[in-house]
């Protein structure tokens, strides 16, 4: 279905190709998974299969890519559309109508089909992507893992025989991206449509894949089944960590094959108490912001139910909850400049005698209390460089070590003179977050910051969070991602239809749960591990050295 041959991907401004010498085949009916660090090509890779790379993309493609037989050289993608459905990373930015229903129809009208089938078709996929109750809403209103699943079936109201999906379950909840893979397996298996996805939460997805195409880094590519390109691969989620290291052969890559491995691991622990992922927060820790009573409504409808919640000095907290539950609603009220219906919010301040509330003070003295880092870091980047977005920066910041200092301890090496819209998303995240953090704000807010990155940029953001929790600061990371909730908070905060139900440290929060235990928690339960970390940790003996699982 899918054919590559010697395929080179050079652009022009860069020093070496993206894709080199790429000989692969993707067989009709296949869900086929793209694997590989942020920016190896993966994205290049995809935009070959419908002809953006490189009709729109610009650059120079060496060799043949060939797709139902079609080649794309000599079909750009409106000529593929109908074999070709294509998601991108950012749903909003493929949407071109007003609501859920006009957005599934859309495709449909491009390629002439009856409105009696359009019907149907629309119907079929409301359901299959549990979107029937949201059909009369705008895309505007909706949460980000909706827009996701929105973007979804609008590819898939035009029954394409090849479906590309480059991070399809980035912004949704774990309940919602099980839905999704399900919707996407179906699809494969029961009306054969060919499936390339790219995902760096791999936890989710990789048991369902039929084969992997590793991207190394160096523009080559591998391609194999999952078990033998995941046991040498720089990338790999925590189940495929613990087989390595337990020394499981078939290596397992679902949670019930590993836990029929595990017996023997598990007999071991028994007994042992795992080292805690982050140091515990003292109970006595001054308080920095106190929250009573907050409630944020749109249009009549609740979002926010009278939220109390309290935050402390050098504590990282996760902000749970499936798509819609009022994570992003309170962070924004929180902050100042979200609607707030009713409550307080009051944040101490080092500059007065007495707490403040960010939604009342001018905004200069809110930035030096709050700060907030959105979905989409992008929408806070406005100006032509990353030098001018510093500089701006510094001009509204009066405290702080200078955005330029901040960054280059986050992200090292970014050219001042790249344009913001030209970097990665994990640089993008890293510039936002330097242009907060020369405020030196006490309380810092992170919406989903993972989404886009790998898990190598995963482990260095866990880094930027412990630093900022040593300087003092309380951390809120609002996040659909539990392994990386696990490693890097050391209390989750659960959120359900506007509403707090859950509220604790880490541990006793998430290993209860089958819905946002990680990995090696469902694996080992009911032991309390949450990482392969504290796994390896809890084998080496006294002298330092490890043993083997």
């Amino acid at each position: 279905m899918i054919t590559f041959e010697q395929v080179t991907v050079h652009y022009d401004d860069a020093a070496e190709p993206a894709l080199r010498d790429v000989d692969l085949t993707v067989e009709e009916g296949e869900l086929c998974l793209v694997v590989g660090h942020t920016g190896v090509g993966k994205s290049t890779l995809l935009g070959a299969v419908n002809g953006l790379v490189p009709h729109f993309t610009g650059g120079t493609l060496y060799g043949r890519v060939t797709v139902d037989g079609r080649d794309t050289a000599d079909h750009p993608p409106r000529e593929l559309a109908d074999v070709v459905g294509v998601v991108g990373q950012d749903p909003i930015d493929g949407f071109v109508t007003d609501t859920v229903e006009e957005e599934l129809a859309y495709a449909m009208e491009q390629l002439a089909i009856p409105p009696t089938t359009m019907r149907k078709r629309v119907e079929e996929t409301l359901d299959l992507l549990g979107l029937a109750e949201l059909r009369h809403r705008a895309l505007y209103e909706l949460s980000g893992g909706q827009q996701q699943r929105v973007a979804i079936g609008s590819v898939l109201t035009a029954h394409p025989r090849v479906l590309v999906l480059d991070e399809p379950t980035s912004a949704l909840d774990p309940t919602a991206a099980e839905e999704v893979i399900a919707a996407v397996t179906r699809l494969v298996h029961d009306l054969g449509v060919t499936v390339l996805m790219a995902e760096h939460r791999l936890e989710r997805v990789v048991q369902y894949a039929d084969r992997v195409i590793h991207l190394p880094g160096d523009g080559h590519a591998r391609i194999g089944t999952p078990a033998d390109i995941l046991r040498t691969s720089t990338i790999a989620p925590p189940i495929v960590e613990l087989g390595r290291a337990a020394g499981w052969s078939p290596l397992p890559l679902s949670i019930r094959d590993a836990r029929r491995a595990a017996a023997h691991l598990r007999s071991r622990l028994t007994g042992r108490t795992p080292g805690p992922v982050r140091p515990l927060s003292a109970q006595d820790r001054p308080r920095l912001l106190a929250a009573r009573g907050v409630t944020v409504t749109y249009h009549g409808v609740p979002a926010v139910r009278e939220v109390d919640l309290e935050l402390h000095t050098g504590e990282v907290t996760a902000l749970m909850g499936r798509n819609g539950s009022g994570k992003s609603s309170l962070l924004w009220a929180l902050q100042g400049t979200g609607p707030r219906r009713a409550g307080t919010v009051e944040v101490a301040d080092p500059h007065r005698s007495t707490a403040a509330d960010p939604h009342t003070v001018p905004a200069d003295q809110a930035r030096r209390l709050v700060g907030l880092v959105p979905q989409t870091p992008a929408d806070l980047l406005y100006l032509e460089s990353v030098a001018q977005e510093l500089d701006q920066a510094d001009t509204e910041s009066a405290a702080g070590p200078g955005a330029r200092a901040v960054l280059d301890r986050l992200a090292p090496g970014i050219d001042g003179a790249t344009h913001p819209r030209d970097l990665s998303e994990g640089q993008k995240l890293a510039l936002v977050l330097a242009i907060q953090l020369t405020a030196a704000p006490r309380i810092v807010l992170l919406d989903e910051p993972t989404r886009g990155l790998d898990y190598r940029a995963k482990s260095a953001l866990i880094g930027i969070v412990d630093a900022l929790a040593a300087d003092g600061r309380a951390v809120v990371i609002s996040t659909h991602d539990v392994e990386f909730a696990a490693r890097a908070a050391d209390r989750v905060v659960v959120m359900a239809e506007g509403d707090i139900v859950a509220d604790g440290r880490t541990p006793d929060v998430i290993v209860a749960s089958p819905v946002f235990a990680p990995q090696t928690a469902k694996i080992l339960a009911p032991l309390p591990y949450l990482t392969v970390g504290q796994v390896q940790d809890a084998l080496l003996p006294e002298d330092g050295r490890e043993t083997g699982p």
